[in-house]
């Protein structure tokens, strides 16, 4: 029976030793440990990933195996060494600033690589131990970005899922790792890649586009001969443990002891994990303001800024820490007074009653990393107010920004902004507050921790089967046989017939690309069969296939259904295009071939096409992402297509294309027998409109909608020839 594999970096309990020096095992408080709790825990599936210190000894091995065995837990053993340069190194100094921008924190080390490397590989091999048939795998976060490539290698058939729970940055900040290609490469060898916001799945994409050379269309991407997904998904909470939290007895009784302490003042919260990310000296700053311009809020409001301890032992680290207590001493000194502290701090990790109590009685919750993945601290904040009273200021950098826009929304760097958000926070009417927060509390109920869980794995399974659907099967001799038969008792057939890559080879001039002997006399065989309408549907300009096959009993489709021609008759337009975009894009293609030497425009009525075959190995396909960007951004509000063939990018209109103009002609006759043959992914329109026991074949290995495949032009041109021979 099939199961699901859980891997993460962390496993969902932490082991460490006593002073009698035995082992302790601490169940994991976060998030992702209570979501996936009902996944892992269940049947056969299993969570793999470190337990949490370094062991040596082969009986503390066996012992911790054993142990959490009985919990569907698989521990993957770390040296000191590895933890030092996969996670403290590579993981949190070169991949944590770079997808945060911090790039000026960012440490490049070739060694600090080559143990992350050597760390995914022994994540691999744990897995190898594990993984059977039919398997799904959810690998977990920037620890593991190579590792769903090594998976595939092995396992090539495997159902593999990976989510990112830290910001996919933009290809500007991307592109400095210099190992960027590696962890895109590693990254893809995942069927369904889930972010938290579609601006983190747009930055990947586009550095899969520039980096990798991949184009995608709505988040679908061809790698090899595999369909793979890219797709938003935000995590959420698991909303009634917080709900229940904040009613809880012990949580109550936490509250009366704090008010007691604190008086009757109103409370800003923050809590934060001690990082750079989080913004918390430029929190304090404009704390620090606020009071000073607002000296009607002296005595009345206190904040309460938890940071929870990380990293401390890293100078980086130790020295934030440091400035922000000097911060608080400075403006409790500046300001507090007898019967009235400003900020109340606290250095350490708190149990849920007790953070559920500060939830409760804080009037404003701060949430202003500078840039945070998602965020759950603000979602914990909105499911702990029973009473529906308080106010979420949030910066608009965090993931949960996307979700919470009921929030007061700020930009973490604006000092000024900050400071108006908490007077209008501690001055909102509370018909306002409750309002605001209804309407975020119902979307936290629809979207928790286990509608994320169900939407990534439903995802996952949707990606699979699309991969099914597209997989083509090489025609066997069954299926051969089969298609002659059918073709020797129908009496009515349509044969679409593609042209460059599917009857001809591909030539650095396209021009070049004329029937030879062997083409000529298969049209010739093929056509003079009466039973046969054969259309010849193609990119090409209506000259070029005129020129060349009206010798032949064909109608044509040209420019990828702009144009048509039933033979014997006139050209006919399908739909009035409008034109007037071309002088725009005219000059961009010339820009691009002036800087890349070898490259050429065709221009035909309706489209444009910039051809980079000739063009230097590496220059083209760097020329071509860049090119292709820009032309995605300059259409992006008008009816245009661009589309990225074999050594092509063409600009087209949207309205049109090869699927809608075979449709048209297939309503033309009542046909029993239907073939169409092409060999990109302007093809799969066509394929898509042919009937249902229609016989599609794909030239070439990339997954596709037809039904089956053959390797090249000269492998259609022999089953078509066979075709004709009857």
């Amino acid at each position: 029976m099939s199961k699901t594999i859980i891997v993460s970096n962390r496993l969902p309990v932490k082991i460490e030793r006593n002073q009698a020096g035995e082992f302790e095992y601490k169940t994991s408080e976060g998030g992702l440990a209570t979501g996936l709790g009902s996944v892992y825990k269940e049947g056969d599936n299993i969570w793999v990933g470190w337990p949490g210190l370094a062991v040596n000894k082969t009986e503390d091995k066996e012992e911790i195996c054993s142990r959490l065995k009985e919990s569907n837990m698989s521990p993957v053993f770390l040296t000191k060494n590895e933890i030092e340069e996969y996670y403290e190194g590579f993981s949190n100094e070169t991949l944590w600033p770079n997808f945060h921008y911090f790039n000026q924190y960012a440490v490049y080390s070739d060694a600090f690589w080559n143990t992350y490397k050597k760390v995914n590989k022994k994540f691999a091999k744990k897995l190898e131990e594990i993984i059977e048939d039919g398997d799904k795998i959810w690998i977990h976060d920037y620890q593991l970005l190579v590792l769903p490539a090594m998976i595939r290698e092995t396992h090539p058939n495997s159902s593999i899922g990976f989510f990112l729970h830290i910001p996919f940055p933009s290809y500007e900040s991307f592109r400095l790792l210099p190992w960027r290609t590696d962890l895109l490469t590693g990254m893809l060898g995942a069927d369904f890649i889930g972010f938290h916001t579609y601006d983190y799945v747009r930055h990947f994409l586009s550095s899969v586009n520039r980096l990798v050379g991949i184009t995608d269309n709505d988040g679908h991407m061809n790698v090899g001969n595999r369909l793979a997904m890219a797709d938003a998904i935000p995590m959420g909470i698991d909303y009634n443990r917080y709900a229940q939290a904040a009613a809880d007895p012990e949580t109550l009784a936490s509250e009366v002891k704090y008010r007691i302490s604190l008086g009757d003042m109103k409370l800003i919260l923050s809590i934060d994990r001690l990082d750079y990310s989080k913004g918390i000296p430029q929190r304090l700053r404009a704390f620090e303001q606020f009071i000073e311009e607002n000296e009607e809020f002296r005595e009345e409001v206190s904040l309460l800024i938890l940071v929870v301890p990380s990293r401390d032992q890293v100078p980086m680290y130790a020295n934030l820490k440091k400035e922000i207590e000097l911060l608080v001493g400075s403006i409790n000194g500046k300001f507090g007074t007898i019967n009235w502290r400003p900020i109340h701090y606290f250095y350490r990790s708190y149990p849920l009653h007790s953070l559920s109590a500060f939830y409760r009685m804080s009037h404003v919750a701060l949430v202003t990393p500078l840039r945070d993945g998602m965020n759950l601290v603000c979602k914990e904040f909105v499911a702990s107010k029973l009473d529906k009273k308080g106010v979420l200021i949030l910066s608009e950098t965090a993931g949960s920004a996307k979700e919470l826009s009921d929030a007061i929304l700020i930009n973490p760097n604006d000092t000024n902004q900050m400071v108006e958000a908490m007077k209008e926070a501690l001055k909102m009417p509370e018909e306002e507050q409750i309002a605001r927060m209804e309407t975020m509390q119902k979307s936290l109920k629809r979207y928790d921790i286990n509608a994320w869980v169900k939407l990534f794995m439903k995802g996952l399974e949707q990606v699979k089967e699309e991969q099914e659907n597209l997989r083509t099967k090489p025609i066997s001799s069954v299926v051969k046989n089969k298609l002659l038969q059918e073709y020797r008792s129908s009496k009515k057939r349509i044969i679409f017939l593609d042209y460059d890559g599917t009857l001809v080879g591909f030539y650095a001039n396209p021009n070049d690309s004329v029937p030879d002997a062997e083409l000529e006399e298969l049209m010739t065989k093929l056509t003079a069969d009466t039973n046969n309408q054969v259309v010849v549907i193609s990119g090409r300009g209506r000259d070029f296939l005129e020129k060349w096959l009206s010798k032949f009993n064909v109608d044509f489709i040209a420019e990828h259904g702009v144009w048509h021609k039933e033979n014997g008759k006139e050209w006919e337009c399908f739909v009035e295009l409008d034109t007037s975009w071309q002088e725009e894009f005219d000059r961009v293609l010339e820009m691009y071939v002036d800087r890349t030497p070898g490259s050429f425009i065709e221009r035909k009525d309706f489209s444009m096409v910039w051809h980079y075959r000739k063009v230097e190995p590496g220059l083209g396909e760097l020329r071509s992402r860049e090119l292709a960007n820009l032309l995605k951004y300059l259409s992006a509000d008008k009816d245009l297509q661009v589309q990225e063939g074999d050594m092509v990018i063409e600009i087209k209109n949207a309205r049109v294309n090869k699927g809608v103009a075979a449709a048209s002609w297939l309503k033309k006759n009542d046909y029993d027998f239907s073939f169409a043959c092409g060999d990109d992914w302007t093809d799969e329109d066509t394929f898509k409109a042919m009937p249902e026991d229609a016989f599609t074949v794909k030239v070439g290995s990339s997954s596709s909608a037809a039904k089956y495949r053959v390797e090249n032009f000269k492998d259609i041109r022999k089953l078509l020839l066979s075709l004709a021979n009857q």
